[in-house]
């Protein structure tokens, strides 16, 4: 099998990805009189291919318009092995569950939503809003529901990837095959229970937060609830409001309760109300404009707390102020909770959560705080460690996920190592994206891929253009593999770590985006940086096979018959006249043209 990379005469890089050395060029050299075989196609060569998506959250669904969209011929099915679409909106069903950035920035750039019922959005709205989304641009037709994917396997001979699948509404496991393989599970997919003896010995209700049981009457019990991350600050005020309900909330960590995400973008648009009236929702329907000006303030205001996320800034310094007075006014009535939960470490250090009537929550006769370390779990409630026991009919456990995590089921690449094994210290990948070891395999926001400050979504937006232009360079170019090299990595990684030395991420905190010494969840940078790196792919990063195993085979031969697929279809073969495809440049100077001083030109 050929393998053949963009290096200088086609030299192979060496074992850890690096380039070779240049070589000196030959004095003169034979002329070249060999003819290669026409490939009798366009040059645009859309040849077929098979992918297959992983997932139909936020991220699938987004592949599922852009890859019909932009790239022809391609045979594209998406397995989700939930019920519905939606992802973790569609799975994540607790009281209070919700959105707690701007909904009108939760969105895709295209299908911007003015019939948000209120600022932040709550689980159900926000599932709707991606029904709407997928119904909108025929999403489901791609998509099979209530199946799971339990093998994925890659073919070194075939350049393929064997993806085994069970169909959950019959039992049936069959075998598929694909060209490229797109996970959108996301990285909060795995959930952790907490790690405490006697776990599964508890005779009450026991439930995670990713797990909710609807059905279930939290009225009138003993609620235990472990955990003080975004699902707890969500969970513990919706619960205390029960009748008859008494909280235990088993807090171990210092937190940072702060404002909502968006506060300095609703004192510019002066709102006084986070609900929108019905009067205010036709208002936005009727005046693009208007609402356009109203979610660019919310989208500029986002990437402006960038700021905050920078250790010793002046904004992180001011925010830390801010957020201390705010929870010592807000625990009036229990300063020894204030004390307890301010922290030391910087905002941002573990993730910032507003939680609306959390902290008021706490202060309420029916909850209780517990500090105490849980020593073991027991049949009707838990024992601490100073040996007090709590007597329980339910426990919550709103514990988090495990970030990045490996599908549980077999996942081999190329090189024969399974994900769980290259994952085993830490979850890597090249901006978030692909992974050495596995070619024609690209994530949806893989590891350093959450934002610190800004828009969550562009992000996804951002790797979804990223892969569709990595799947029809592999299809245009008649490219069998395409694999990230290690050395690319190594310094993606590199980079990562010398970044976040200068963040307020590193600070004396435990947080799901953080393993040990190094970051694992944030991107390295602002929102627009991350914009900016993955407008222009690097191809150089990336090592190319092609089936073809002859000395004769052309790497260019995708260049066909010498005609595009506009002249042999009868399309407009003068386009490029057209105003729409024209880039007018400013005079006397060019260098004044708006367009490249909003945006830079990008290679």
């Amino acid at each position: 099998m050929a393998t053949i990379t963009p290096t200088l005469n086609n030299k192979q890089p060496a074992a850890n990805g690096s380039l070779p050395k240049p070589e000196t060029a030959p004095a003169s050299s034979q002329p070249i009189l060999e003819a290669s075989p026409i490939l009798e196609e366009p040059v645009e060569n859309f040849r077929p291919l098979r992918v297959v998506v992983i997932g139909a959250g936020f991220s699938g669904i987004y592949l599922n318009i852009r890859i019909p969209e932009l790239i022809r011929n391609v045979d594209l099915t998406t397995y989700e092995m939930e019920d519905g679409i939606g992802g973790t909106w569609w799975t994540n069903r607790y009281p209070g569950c919700g959105c707690d950035i701007p909904a009108h920035s939760y969105v895709y750039s295209f299908e911007p939503n003015p019939n948000w019922s209120q600022l932040y959005a709550t689980a159900p709205e926000i599932q709707k809003y991606l029904e709407y989304v997928a119904d909108k641009y025929s999403v489901g037709r791609h998509i099979k529901l209530r199946h799971e994917v339990c093998g994925l396997n890659w073919d070194a001979k075939k350049l393929k990837w064997k993806i085994k699948v069970q169909n959950l509404n019959t039992g049936e496991i069959f075998l598929d095959e694909a060209d490229i393989v797109l996970g959108a599970r996301g990285g909060l997919t795995k959930h952790s229970w907490p790690d405490v003896e006697g776990l599964w010995d508890f005779k009450g209700k026991i439930v995670h937060s990713a797990e909710w049981d609807e059905k279930f009457d939290y009225s009138n019990k003993k609620i235990g609830v472990v955990g003080v991350g975004s699902s707890a600050i969500q969970i513990i005020p919706n619960l205390q409001k029960l009748p008859g309900a008494h909280l235990c909330c088993f807090i171990r960590s210092k937190t940072w309760i702060a404002t909502p995400f968006g506060e300095s973008a609703s004192t510019k648009l002066q709102m006084t109300d986070t609900t929108h009236s019905p009067e205010e929702r036709r208002y936005f329907v009727e005046n693009k404009e208007a609402y356009h000006k109203f979610r660019k303030t919310i989208e500029t205001e986002g990437n402006t707390m960038y700021d905050v996320t920078l250790k010793g800034s002046a904004s992180s310094i001011a925010a830390q102020k801010y957020f201390t007075e705010l929870m010592q006014t807000r625990l009036a009535k229990r300063p020894e909770l204030a004390e307890f939960l301010i922290p030391s470490f910087p905002p941002g250090c573990r993730r910032l959560t507003p939680g609306p009537g959390f902290l008021e929550a706490l202060t309420e006769d029916n909850v209780n705080v517990i500090t105490t370390h849980i020593e073991k779990v027991l049949p009707t409630g838990v024992q601490l460690t100073d040996g007090m026991i709590v007597e329980l009919d339910v426990l919550v456990c709103a514990t988090g996920f495990d970030f990045g995590a490996a599908p549980k089921y077999d996942f081999v690449g190329s090189s024969g190592i399974d994900l769980k094994e290259r994952y085993k210290d830490y979850p890597e990948a090249y901006f978030g994206m692909t992974v050495d070891g596995f070619p024609n395999y690209f994530m949806m926001l893989g590891a350093n891929t959450a934002v610190g400050a800004g828009s969550a979504t562009k992000i996804l937006e951002c790797q979804g253009d990223y892969i569709v232009k990595c799947i029809r360079k592999i299809q245009k170019e008649n490219i069998g593999s395409m694999e990230i090299k290690p050395r690319a990595i190594r310094d993606w990684i590199r980079h990562i770590n010398g970044y976040f030395k200068r963040t307020v991420f590193m600070g004396d905190c435990k947080s799901w985006y953080r393993r040990n010494d190094r970051i694992i969840g944030i991107w390295p940078g602002s929102t627009c940086h991350a914009i900016e790196t993955m407008r222009s792919p690097r191809w150089e990063d990336y090592f190319y096979t092609f089936a073809d195993e002859s000395d004769d085979y052309n790497i260019l031969g995708w260049l066909g018959n010498g005609v595009t697929d506009i002249e042999k279809s009868g399309g407009d073969i003068s386009w490029y006249i057209e105003p729409e495809h024209l880039d007018l440049p400013a005079f006397p100077l060019p260098e004044e043209t708006e367009k490249w001083r909003k945006v830079p030109f990008t290679y």
